[in-house]
């Protein structure tokens, strides 16, 4: 099937024949859904504290945070070309000739048009695209308001004005303060400062595409050092790529291996899921995990960083007993109620489902299984209340060998065909916001391999187009999802407040993005 050609750029991924006929299989045999048992809620699943409770955990990790290694790692490697589909289709539906932004509105039936345009100068990236435009285009001033508008657009978002659509989400001007307008990025390095530092150092890791990388840099060169003197805080920041070996192939509708023009065959990104090889490689105590585009403006996030420090202090709390529990079990008096209390443990703290015929094993295979429960990397898992928001949520999910446990589950994984897994999900009470803190070493301080916790079978397949083609395309285990599968896993519910992406241009104008 393949020509000497084609195992030639195989290989030149580093990747096997094997390995892609193994992706073709899995897209022709269709992708295997969760099997969801019920949702989890608050007392099923769903930890919520009152304030005491979190105050105490906030203090915990309060006294503990410069003992400890902490890195912030950020995805942001996505382009802000989704941030703008409505604008893209005005620039190629909108006749300023004919038509008023009111009749192409109505026409388009495009709310987000009016919304953008009726508040153009809250925009964190106003002043820099007017300017922008003025210089331009000489008779701006003179135009009618419709063509002032798509010359705005155009400005913003076109390769020979300031080309917004190419660069990554996390070097857009995001907030807009009285002294500087700043990006995604610069709020990170900010927000690092407030729970994700130790010892007056912040290390952050951005995944990043390498046509991004040196933007990125020119960013960092330019606020680091006004930054690190407001913050008292020196950032180490640190970049990593996907690795091109992660890249899956697609298939035509018809089952054939989709090509480029060129006859090559296409490799694409295979979703947030082939992260989870660039998270392998951060040793640190404590990985703190957060979406480049869920940032808000500082007093905003003063408050909300808060929760931060919840999920880190809940986590120490339960790693620490863990720990404990696991050099008893490396011990030789470890007694059956102390595998009793161990198996209490990872029932009531850890969300562990423990075997039905535990109490038939022997002494020996006790400890075998105790232990392969327990030593695995632990994540705390901020949770939102469900306010009809696209994405994954958290379930109770059976396996296919009957084992029940705690999931993060992406929409795409649920057949809802299925009339009793459309019910489950519509008892959801929550979401996830990926904000994640995640635990990676062992009890004797040595880093889990990652890619030992995968479930292979949690892939993902989906409708795309290419070139105009419609593609089957196949994506990695989420890194949230099927590769954390494995885990440890402990859901807390935080504020909704705590949740502020923004997946298009008129989310900067809600009121966490307003300073």
């Amino acid at each position: 099937m393949f020509t000497e050609k084609d195992i030639q750029q195989i290989q030149n991924k580093g990747i096997t024949q094997a390995q892609v006929n193994a992706q073709i299989s899995r897209i022709k045999n269709g992708m295997s859904y969760s099997n969801l048992v019920e949702a989890a809620t608050i007392g099923k699943g769903v930890e919520c504290f009152n304030e005491g409770k979190t105050q105490g955990f906030i203090e915990l990790y309060n006294a503990k945070q410069n003992a400890l290694s902490i890195v912030k790692f950020v995805p942001a490697s996505g382009a802000a070309t989704r941030m703008f589909k409505f604008l893209f289709q005005f620039l190629k539906n909108f006749d300023a000739s004919n038509e008023t932004i009111v009749d192409y509105a109505k026409r388009q039936n495009d709310t987000l048009i009016k919304t953008f345009i009726s508040n153009l100068e809250k925009f964190p990236f106003y002043d820099e695209v007017n300017s922008k435009v003025k210089v331009s285009n000489s008779n701006y001033e003179s135009l009618a308001a419709g063509e002032k508008y798509l010359e705005f657009v155009k400005t913003m978002l076109n390769e020979n004005g300031l080309n917004y659509s190419f660069l990554p989400k996390g070097l857009l001007p995001f907030h807009k303060y009285e002294q500087q307008v700043v990006t995604a990025f610069y709020e990170h390095l900010f927000e690092s400062t407030l729970y994700a530092s130790s010892n007056n150092k912040a290390d952050l890791h951005f995944t990043v595409s390498e046509q991004h990388h040196n933007y990125f840099n020119s960013e960092l060169n330019k606020i680091k050092t006004d930054l690190e003197q407001k913050t008292n805080t020196v950032f180490n920041v640190s970049y990593s790529y996907q690795n091109q070996a992660t890249e899956t192939i697609a298939l035509t509708n018809e089952s054939e291996v989709f090509r480029n023009e060129d006859g090559s065959i296409l490799f694409r990104p295979a979703g947030h899921g082939a992260l989870l090889e660039n998270l392998n490689t951060l040793n640190n105590d404590l990985v703190f995990i957060k979406n480049i585009d869920n940032i808000v403006v500082a007093n905003t996030n003063i408050k909300v960083s808060e929760y931060k420090k919840l999920l880190a202090g809940v986590l120490l709390e339960v790693q620490e007993k863990a720990f404990t529990f696991l050099n008893q079990l490396d011990g030789d008096l470890v007694s059956e109620n102390d595998m009793i209390e161990i198996a209490m443990f990872l029932s009531q703290k850890l969300n562990v489902s423990i075997d039905s015929e535990f109490d038939d094993f022997t002494s020996e295979v006790k400890r075998n299984y105790l232990k392969d429960k327990l030593n695995r990397p632990i994540r705390v898992c901020g949770m939102v209340k469900n306010e009809g928001e696209p994405g994954g949520g958290p379930f109770w999910v059976k396996d296919e060998n009957g084992n029940i446990s705690l999931q993060i589950v992406e929409f795409a994984q649920i057949d809802i065909e299925n009339k009793a897994q459309e019910d489950i999900v519509k008892n959801a009470t929550h979401f996830n916001p990926t904000d994640l803190v995640c635990g990676v070493k062992n009890y004797k301080g040595e880093k889990f391999n990652l890619l030992d916790f995968v479930d292979p079978e949690a892939a993902f397949i989906t409708m795309k187009t290419q070139n105009g083609i419609d593609i089957k395309a196949l994506e990695l285990p989420g890194l949230w999802n099927g590769s954390m599968a494995y885990w440890n896993s402990i859901f807390v519910e935080v504020p909704l407040e705590t949740f502020n992406p923004v997946k298009t241009v008129n989310d900067l104008l809600k009121d966490p993005h307003q300073a």
